[in-house]
């Protein structure tokens, strides 16, 4: 099955009915990022962030690879919250088709920013991950990259979560990486903990493992010691983020 190829300079904002708690969660989130913007934080020119996007890019691919995601030619595959496309064009570096992968974000700066980085065939659109704009099981393999930790209310993330499964294929996987403990400094930002991803995923199984440095840390660290990073990354208690495959739970029919 081919996926909808859709046009970066078609898309528009989401638009909801006033009052409406998802058009003001929505709004805060845009409001947020706004204030955030991308800055040296991720420049591949800062060695905190080379130290912490390669270390993260083993620990996916081992990921893809352990869970049997992998090859991932025939994949379709989609990223929920993708902002300027990297981790689909980076999933396309490594075997993904163009016309296979698609990505939705709610910040359509973001998406014109990534559509002259990205393959023509790739869709990008602008929209809400509340209201995937796709059929039931239409993919099989759903990304979320930091998209849940920057939504503050709860029932938000649940019809999100909701919506990733309804997508997804039942032999399909949902590839997480989030936050897992608090930035005092950052309040656009909440942590999700296992606990959360466990109850967001009721009829799942959920595998998640402490990943990434904190940022702190590498930061006062990778400018002078790449190999003192590594050392420190091996302490579960300095990584700040999970990273995980959820699958659906099998049922009985599949099973007998």
């Amino acid at each position: 099955m081919r996926l909808p190829t859709l046009e970066v300079g078609h898309h528009s904002e989401t638009s909801r009915v006033p009052g409406d708690p998802s058009h003001a969660e929505e709004a805060r989130i845009r409001a947020a990022y706004a204030r955030r913007g991308e800055g040296w934080r991720y420049d591949w020119g800062t060695p905190a962030y080379v130290f912490t996007m390669h270390d993260l890019e083993r620990r996916v691919l081992a990921a893809l690879r352990r869970s049997k995601l992998w090859p991932l030619g025939s994949m379709r595959i989609l990223d929920v919250g993708c902002g300027n496309g990297h981790w689909l064009r980076r999933l396309v570096d490594w075997g993904a088709q163009p016309p296979h992968s698609t990505g939705i974000d709610l910040i359509l700066d973001r998406l014109h920013r990534g559509a002259p980085l990205s393959p023509r065939q790739m869709g990008l659109s602008c929209a809400s991950a509340l209201a995937l704009p796709f059929r039931d099981a239409s993919f099989d393999l759903v990304l979320q990259f930091m998209a849940f930790t920057s939504i503050l209310d709860s029932d938000f993330r649940r019809r999100i979560a909701d919506e990733m499964v309804r997508v997804l294929t039942p032999e399909g996987a949902i590839l997480w990486y989030d936050f897992c403990v608090p930035n005092p400094r950052n309040p656009d930002l909440r942590p999700v903990t296992a606990a959360e991803v466990k109850a967001l995923f009721p009829d799942c199984v959920v595998e998640l493992h402490r990943v990434t440095l904190a940022t702190p840390v590498t930061r006062l660290v990778a400018p002078f010691s790449w190999a003192l990073c590594g050392l420190l990354n091996r302490f579960p208690l300095l990584r700040t983020h999970y990273l995980g495959v959820i699958r659906r739970r099998p049922s009985r029919r599949d099973t007998e």
